[in-house]
């Protein structure tokens, strides 16, 4: 599988990226970061931590949807995922994840 990184800027000028998979769907949104350089850092932490299982953090929304996160060694969100369906979903999702982040290619944005 493949994928890419997409990097967007915002209107008030901070950088989030997206991790795409091949039919484009969204597979993690990172935060918000104020240079551009910490969010294409935030790509090497993805393809480092995205290869890991005990890095993903599944959860359930009160509404019963499922998600993830995606954290690093420290614990700190690198990425969320978009809400699921089931708790199956979320988990083909991780799979894509682990299956193309370390080979994403990126298309900047900004």
């Amino acid at each position: 599988m493949t994928g890419w990184f997409e990097l967007n800027k915002s209107s008030d000028g901070q950088y989030r990226f997206l991790l795409k998979a091949d039919g484009g769907e969204t597979l993690l949104t990172s935060e918000l970061y104020r240079a551009k350089d910490s969010a294409e850092g935030g790509f090497a932490s993805v393809r480092t931590n995205g290869a890991m299982d005990a890095r993903f953090e599944k959860k359930v929304a009160s509404n019963g949807q499922a998600f993830f996160n995606l954290q690093a060694a420290n614990h700190q969100v690198i990425g969320t995922s978009p809400m699921y369906a089931s708790e199956q979903a979320r988990d083909a999702a991780i799979a894509s994840v682990k299956a193309c982040a370390a080979s994403a290619t990126v298309k900047d944005n900004t």
